[in-house]
This record gives structure tokens, C-alpha cells and sequence, in this order.
């Protein structure tokens, strides 16, 4: 990678750090560094799931371990273990600690201000479009794509919303085994393979790669989340099937889909798959694409 643009990612992230209080040991007046102001936020109103929490901010265990004990010997945390499993346990926030959070709502919407505030109109606005498109991009180089058990819970919650939407967008419902239904032994190795596309920790699309016979794979259960979509999601999942099916020899990738789901078919069309004649039964296809690998 060029080093100027490496400079200059180093430069945006200083600049940040300085200007958000990120240095701050007492992170805008609180008397506490913004890592625990996170932990205090990220909770909210409604609690948080520890390993929730530490997924959504990319920390250690340990240091989260650390946070928590901090917050609460302050009294501004609770910790319990509401489904029985001593290896899950929820933080709340006490009414002390609610009140913090009101506070740094309060103090953070005050620093936003000031950052706002000595800028033209116009240039304010050309400050919100650009921390919207790096909010955007930074969000799309976090998505993680890997191979994945379709039995696994986040799978099979990922499967339940897919097929939950096709029941909505298609014309006459869905039913999973009349659309091209696809066993959980297709989807794994070495009759094929299951891929989930995980944002900070939690699943937000999937897909998968069955063999067809010959040297023909079947791309099926494409889908994203719908607060993730515009990060490209869909697209990574599908180059990383493409790469599979290139390392298990196959030179030709096959899918269907249905006429309703315009969006899925400038995808396709976009990444080198032309429309062919239909190869399948399903009955919920209305068009049929192919690419040569």
C-alpha cells in the first residue's frame, strides 16, 4: 500500500483521538477514561450482554473484565446471569449509572456542537457527507467473512431471517422446501460450503456453495441484514464463494433468482454472471445466471 495514504490514515486517526477527548483521562469531565464511558453507553438503558459488548467494541476479555470491575465498585454497573448459564451474564445499569449516561448524552451532544459550531453552513455540511461516507466505508472494511457450520446458532438465525424475507418479497410466499431447497449436508464439506458475513461480532448476511455435479457449483441463500446493506456484504460473501470454488476445482458457478429481487441481479450482473436459460426446478426462479471462473 502506498505510504501516503498510510500517512494519511494516521493523520485522520491522530486528528480524531485529540479532537473527541479520546486522551482525556477524565473523557469529557466524568472523571473516567473513555473506555469506561463506552462500556457506560454501549449498555444503555436496556443492558448489554457481556460478550454482545465485547464483540461490538473489539476488546479483549481481560480488558473488559477490567471495565466491569471498575464500573462497578463505582456502583454504576449490576452484573447477572439472567438465562442460568454462568457463562452468560448481562450488565445493567444502576439508576447511578443511568444517570451518567444521561450525562454523557448531555456532554457529548454539547461537544458535537462545539465541533459544528464554527463552521459556515456549508462547510458543515460538507463535514456531515464526509463523516457519513467514512462511517460507511470503515463499517464496510470491518465485515469478516469465513466459512461456517450451518448448524451454528448465528447460521441458522441468519437462515430464519432469509427466509423470512423471501416470504415477504415474493409474490406468492416462500416455502423452503419447495424453493430449491438445500440440505445442511450440501453445505457443508466436501459436498459444499456454508459462509457467514459477521459486522462487530454479530451476523449480517450469508451464503453458500454447493457442487453440482462435474465442475459446476450453485451459489444459494445469499442474504444481508437489512441495516447492513450498502456496506457491500453481499459482495464479499460472493467473492470469497468464487475463491472457494476456484481452490475445490470448479470452473463454473450457477444461480437463480427471483424476478423480485432486482437489487440481487445487478449484483450478479455487475460481478460477471450472464443470464442463461433455465437449468433448475426451482419453482420460485424466474432468472438463471452463470460465470465461468
Amino acid at each position: 500500500m502506498e505510504s501516503d495514504a498510510i500517512q494519511q490514515v494516521r493523520r485522520f486517526n491522530r486528528l480524531v483521538t485529540r479532537r473527541n477527548g479520546a486522551l482525556d483521562q477524565s473523557f469529557l469531565g466524568r472523571g473516567r477514561p473513555l473506555g469506561e464511558a463506552r462500556v457506560i453507553f454501549e449498555a444503555g438503558r436496556a443492558g448489554a450482554e457481556v460478550r454482545a459488548l465485547r464483540a461490538a467494541l473489539g476488546l479483549d476479555s481481560g480488558y473488559v473484565s477490567r471495565l466491569l470491575r471498575s464500573l462497578s465498585a463505582q456502583g454504576l454497573i449490576a452484573l447477572t446471569k439472567p438465562s442460568g448459564d454462568a457463562r452468560v451474564r448481562h450488565i445493567v445499569l444502576t439508576a447511578k449509572g443511568r444517570g451518567e449516561l444521561a450525562a454523557y448524552e448531555r456532554l457529548s451532544n454539547e461537544q458535537a456542537q462545539a465541533m459544528l459550531a464554527p463552521l459556515a453552513a456549508s462547510e458543515r455540511q460538507r463535514l456531515l457527507a464526509a463523516m457519513a461516507e467514512v462511517e460507511r466505508l470503515l463499517r464496510a472494511g470491518a465485515v469478516v467473512v469465513q466459512r461456517e457450520s450451518p448448524t451454528s446458532p448465528d447460521a441458522q438465525l441468519c437462515l430464519a431471517e432469509y427466509f423470512a424475507e423471501l416470504a415477504t418479497r415474493f409474490e406468492l410466499g416462500f416455502d423452503p422446501g419447495k424453493g430449491g431447497e438445500v440440505s445442511e449436508a450440501e453445505m457443508t464439506p466436501p459436498a459444499g460450503w456454508f459462509f457467514l458475513a459477521r459486522l462487530d461480532g454479530r451476523p449480517v448476511g450469508c451464503g453458500a456453495l454447493r457442487r453440482l455435479g462435474g465442475s459446476v457449483g450453485e451459489v444459494k441463500r445469499m442474504w444481508t441484514a437489512p441495516d447492513a446493506r450498502g456496506l457491500g456484504v453481499a459482495k464479499r460473501v460472493l467473492t470469497t464463494i468464487e475463491a472457494t470454488a476456484r481452490e475445490a476445482g470448479l470452473t463454473t458457478l450457477r444461480l437463480d433468482t427471483n424476478r423480485t429481487l432486482k437489487e440481487a441481479q445487478a449484483l450478479y450482473r455487475k460481478l460477471g454472471f450472464v443470464e442463461i436459460e433455465r437449468y433448475g426446478d426451482n419453482p420460485y426462479a424466474d432468472h438463471w445466471f452463470e460465470k465461468r471462473l
